[in-house]
């Protein structure tokens, strides 16, 4: 239930809140409860991603595309994810997770998710690939910069997605 809490929080603060460009970076605070846990005691990797989910939410919205997502009833939908976990979080361990546009391509929007505790350690990390699907199909990048009134290249990108390194030992 903690899920539909956060989210309210987070669309109450981005809607209400500070505005941002669309390549600045989004800060959110939160704590690990317990139902955030897995078998270990420490946050389930998946509640990461859930997480992440939220950063997305309140770069998007505060950066002017709230309206235009409703109005043309896009839905984000992510293509792909490449996550490295560093260290556990704890319970009741408070955190910070830092959401930033890389850049984008004719097709996708590159971002950064990093989770850290609030000595700054790094949790995670992990670079995710996203779209806009409408009724007609794939929302270009160009579309929603356009939308936001900015005519701007893709900052360079030396690896717009990266991948885990393969497995050199077997499990």
């Amino acid at each position: 239930m903690n899920l539909v809490f956060r989210m309210i929080k987070v669309l109450l603060a981005a809607l209400f809140g500070r505005r941002r460009d669309l390549m600045d970076e989004s800060v959110l605070t939160f704590r690990v409860w317990p139902n955030d846990l897995d078998v270990n005691l420490h946050m389930n990797n998946g509640r990461y991603l859930t997480i992440m989910d939220l950063g997305r939410m309140d770069l998007m919205i505060r950066c002017g595309l709230a309206r235009p997502i409703i109005r043309n009833r896009w839905m984000p939908v992510l293509g792909g994810a490449s996550v490295r976990f560093r260290r556990s979080l704890k319970p009741f361990e408070r955190f910070r997770l830092h959401t930033r546009v890389l850049g984008w391509d004719a097709k996708w929007v590159y971002m950064e998710h990093r989770i850290e505790s609030m000595d700054g350690r790094v949790a995670a990390h992990a670079t995710v690939r996203g779209l806009f699907k409408s009724r007609a199909g794939t929302v270009e990048p160009a579309e929603i910069l356009r939308l936001l009134g900015r005519d701007v290249e893709s900052p360079p990108m030396t690896r717009p997605f990266p991948l885990p390194a393969p497995m050199t030992e077997e499990i």
